[in-house]
């Protein structure tokens, strides 16, 4: 196989031609280069992602008239293209298995600087309190999301055409010092914030979104949140320790980062240690909507009230997929029974399309409790529709 570089006036290419074979796909991979560099002086070419809107012919042209190295257009099938965006590769062309195991099979990026979106796994869960195992979460959803392709028919929306997006890989995270974690992950996404990014995040456990929020505040002040869980994550203490994942909204309260008034949680449900669990967040303004005033309805109602109720502040998404019924997502540490449905879930991330969203995240997937590998497959489809719901994202 060689691999080739080619450089233009806008986007750098990675183009991998298999001898004898087929052409499997060009690629914008900026700032990368594996053997060495082609330069094409028809720099007006464009390759569009659209297949036939360009044919090989156009490429092995100018590259034949530049005086670069001449390709039999055997080697090259109908899907060559250019642009400005990072487009996932179609399964029509290159097998799912094929490749680096990115989110969405996207090209992977060490740091979040020229992206409008990107995806980060944070592979922590030492802030769990029954089942570990979220920190193999983000691999496992990757693993899982190649089922996932570029459009959503459902939406109309096409975020690969909108937004410049990427997986800029995970928080290096320490495994035994969850407070230094904390630390660790609020200084990666001060950087990721900084850059004028949305991140859109991957667990690990709940305790990830305390520090993500930290950053996120620090930019926009007092966020409102739609939180979609099983529990309300806003205990004081556990075994002395006031972080942990039952803790991060009791902690962003404390320290001002959440607009309290702005604040949905919805799909609460469960036993617990007293009589009234909910009335801390009564006091302090938020919304609970129980998992069992959900049962059996459209969540579309419920959401157009929760649009009024966030207004045009910024929003950050926060999604437990343990907000599921374990009967469609049992791999997870704190599973709750009588949950709510993937199509309410997706019902609650559609009904924020139109929201002032600067973040998401998606946590306390554990894939060891499901082997079928549902629950990664779910929380891939959910965080593709977090992508879908954001600013700036054309519909069709």
């Amino acid at each position: 196989m060689e691999a080739l570089c080619f450089s233009g006036c806008k986007v750098q290419f990675l183009a991998l031609v298999c001898k004898n074979t087929s052409f499997f796909g060009i690629r914008r991979l900026s700032g990368m280069c594996l053997i060495g560099k082609l330069t094409c002086s028809h720099t007006s070419l464009q390759v569009r992602v659209a297949a036939g809107s360009a044919r090989p012919a156009s490429l092995l042209g100018a590259l034949s008239s530049s005086g670069s190295k001449s390709f039999s257009s055997g080697r090259f099938a109908q899907q060559c293209f250019y642009s400005d965006f990072n487009v996932p590769p179609s399964a029509e062309f290159v097998a799912r298995p094929v490749g680096i195991c990115s989110l969405f099979k996207l090209p992977i990026r060490t740091s979040a600087e020229g992206l409008d979106a990107a995806f980060v796994g944070i592979p922590l869960d030492t802030g769990t309190s029954n089942r570990p195992g979220a920190r193999f979460g983000p691999r496992h959803i990757r693993a899982e999301s190649v089922m996932v392709r570029r459009f959503n028919p459902s939406t109309r929306t096409d975020p690969y055409h909108s937004l410049v997006v990427a997986d800029i890989g995970d928080v290096d995270v320490n495994l035994y010092d969850l407070k230094d974690s904390c630390g660790r992950i609020r200084k990666a996404f001060q950087t990721i914030v900084a850059n004028g990014c949305f991140p859109l995040t991957m667990g690990g456990d709940h305790t990830i979104t305390y520090p993500i929020l930290q950053a996120v505040a620090e930019k926009h002040g007092p966020v409102g949140l739609v939180h979609v869980d099983a529990h309300t994550d806003t205990g004081d203490q556990a075994l002395g320790e006031k972080i942990y994942h039952g803790t991060p909204f009791r902690r962003c309260v404390d320290e001002g980062l959440l607009d309290c008034k702005r604040v949905a949680q919805i799909g609460i449900r469960g036993s617990s240690y007293s009589q009234d669990p909910y009335q801390y967040c009564w006091d302090q303004g938020f919304r609970i909507v129980l998992a069992e005033d959900c049962w059996m309805k459209s969540l579309v109602p419920l959401m157009a009230e929760v649009r009024e109720q966030m207004g045009d502040g910024p929003v950050y998404i926060s999604f437990d997929i343990d907000g599921i019924d374990p009967a469609y997502a049992p791999g997870t540490g704190t599973p709750e029974i009588a949950g709510l449905t993937p199509a309410q879930a997706l019902e609650i991330i559609r009904g924020c399309r139109g929201l002032n969203i600067i973040g998401c995240d998606l946590v306390e997937v554990a894939p060891m409790y499901d082997l079928t590998g549902n629950t990664a497959l779910l929380g891939a489809n959910l965080l593709f529709e977090m992508l879908c719901a954001l600013p700036g994202v054309k519909s069709t």
